[in-house]
């Protein structure tokens, strides 16, 4: 890969050194980044409003465009805050009441911290030409990051996730989550370098304008392409969400209302189905932490349920196996056999499932004590055979990483399923949070995707991540669709985490190229 070439500016779009701001437009940037900050929160679900979150990227690259690097970190910080803040504000309203806001501060800043550093690598290669791109490939690098570090990562507030909906939504047929990470990124820094130069009078425009441009024709150039066809038949699908009490923290020792809701649900299905007032389904979905069970799985209501309905039906519970090894599991129960197939959860929540550093995390987290054991990651992809469906699935906090659905759909899922028990965070905004995953998961790997939660929001979604039913938040409501199987794979599923490694390498070389510059003018 060749180095991009480095320009030397006079102007705020080059070296910021022979240019000293004065003390109100410093004032200004800090306002306009923050504000990018709160106005990408603004583009954020449950607000359809994709559109938004571009223009929020454009100030904050504006306000790095030619800065130092301290400067773009700094500014990059601000940014974080103003996005990362309300967004996470569910942690304040599940943890809040006994820990106070560090928990919610603590976590926001980390990952602030984040965007500071993109902030920073922003600034440096916003110097080479074309910078639009560059600094787009900085962003993905430093989002790519903050996914998998530290503890695992926290990939929550990807500009990806703005995007369930509009003409961006089709790139993640082709590259995955984050290709449309990248596109949004383009079109705001493009944005961004463009009203400099409209500011001062410069004439350049063509560039921007393609950068612009490029992203938004071949998203919807693509939207012919996202298969819905049933290539494979198919399937008419139910999830039971049996409800649970908005009791937040004192919902960690619940369980058996969790189970006793859903079995419930799970019995109303029957009756309805037997009383015709629902067709049968093929398959029946039920949430993350219905059970809890020991190494024989030993559960008579809900096998009573499978044998009553008879298909199989999936269940998330907390599961021992004979090792005595503690994991958050999916249990496929079949009506002849019983507790037939498992999934084991790929990516556990730090300080939730996986507790580093126990004696501090008791300061911020009720988990501590609820979980005397770390839970064990699981590391194979989820397919489970049920009946005829081959179910790809993934529990709750799996759906933000892009390893776990590329797995099993590479695997041949025809379906994927999402159970998920996001009960603890109330009516906040988190559920539409990751819901807005799911459907943009659909896109990239061409499937329909079932998500089933404790107490909402479940929906059926289709390929093209619309959502055709969906319940409501702490109801017990059952819902039922048919769904196309599919067995296509996209050019995502093919590709897997080579778009990110390629977008990553970009931003890598042209920071190296920033450094290798710095060297020569030194010597």
């Amino acid at each position: 890969m060749s180095a991009p070439t480095v320009t030397s500016q006079n102007s705020a779009e080059g070296q910021p050194g022979r240019r000293v701001p004065g003390g109100a437009a410093r004032w200004l940037r800090i306002i306009a980044v923050l504000a990018a900050g709160l106005l990408l929160y603004a583009a954020s679900p449950p607000r359809d409003l994709w559109w938004l979150a571009p223009l929020a990227v454009a100030p904050f690259a504006a306000a790095v465009h030619g800065r130092r690097t301290r400067g773009g970190f700094g500014y990059g910080v601000l940014f974080g805050l103003g996005y990362m803040l309300p967004l996470l504000g569910w942690i304040q309203d599940f943890l809040g009441t006994q820990f106070g806001p560090w928990p919610w501060l603590g976590v926001a800043l980390v990952e602030a911290v984040f965007l500071g550093l993109a902030g920073a690598g922003m600034a440096r290669v916003s110097r080479l030409r074309g910078a639009p791109v560059w600094m787009a490939a900085v962003f993905v690098l430093f989002e790519a990051l903050r996914g998998a570090q530290p503890f695992g990562g926290f990939p929550w507030g990807r500009l990806a996730f703005t995007q369930p909906t509009g003409p961006l939504l089709p790139l993640a047929s082709v590259g995955g989550a984050m290709l449309v990470t990248f596109a949004v990124a383009l079109i705001g820094c493009a944005l961004g370098v463009l009203a400099l130069r409209l500011r001062q009078a410069r004439r350049r425009f063509v560039a921007p304008v393609v950068a612009v441009l490029v992203p938004l024709v071949a998203g919807a150039a693509l939207w012919p392409t996202v298969g819905v066809a049933p290539e494979a038949g198919t399937a008419r699908v139910a999830t039971v969400q049996g409800n649970a009490p908005d009791i937040g923290l004192d919902l960690l020792y619940e369980d058996d209302v969790l189970h006793d809701n859903h079995i419930r649900g799970a019995q109303r299905l029957v009756e309805d189905v037997r009383a015709g007032r629902v067709p049968r389904p093929d398959l029946v979905v039920l949430p993350e932490q219905v059970g809890s069970w020991g190494p024989t799985r030993y559960d008579p209501e809900l096998r009573a349920v499978t044998e009553r309905l008879g298909v199989p039906v999936i269940a998330g519970g907390f599961a021992q196996d004979s090792d005595g090894t503690f994991r958050n599991r999916i249990v496929e129960w079949d009506p002849e056999r019983g507790a037939d197939e498992e999934y084991a959860k790929q990516h556990l929540v730090p300080f939730a499932e996986t507790i580093p550093m126990r004696s501090v995390a008791r300061l911020v987290s009720p988990f501590v004590d609820r979980f005397q054991q770390d839970m064990v990651a699981g590391d194979v992809p989820g397919v489970l055979q049920a009946g005829a469906i081959r179910l790809g699935v993934g529990l709750c906090y799996d759906v933000a990483y892009d390893d776990v659905f590329t797995g099993a759909a590479r695997e041949g899922a025809t379906l994927l399923a999402v159970p998920t028990n996001n009960a603890w965070y109330g009516h906040s905004e988190m559920s539409w949070q990751h819901l807005a995953m799911s459907r943009l998961r659909a896109v990239e790997h061409g499937r329909a995707v079932v998500v089933s939660a404790t107490s909402g929001i479940s929906a059926i979604i289709r390929p093209d991540g619309v959502i055709t039913t969906r319940s409501e938040q702490f109801t017990a409501q059952n819902l039922h669709g048919e769904v196309p199987l599919r067995t296509e794979r996209t050019l995502a599923t093919t590709l897997g985490a080579a778009p990110t490694w390629v977008l990553s390498l970009l931003g890598v070389g042209a920071l190296a190229a920033t450094a290798r510059r710095r060297t020569h003018d030194k010597n």
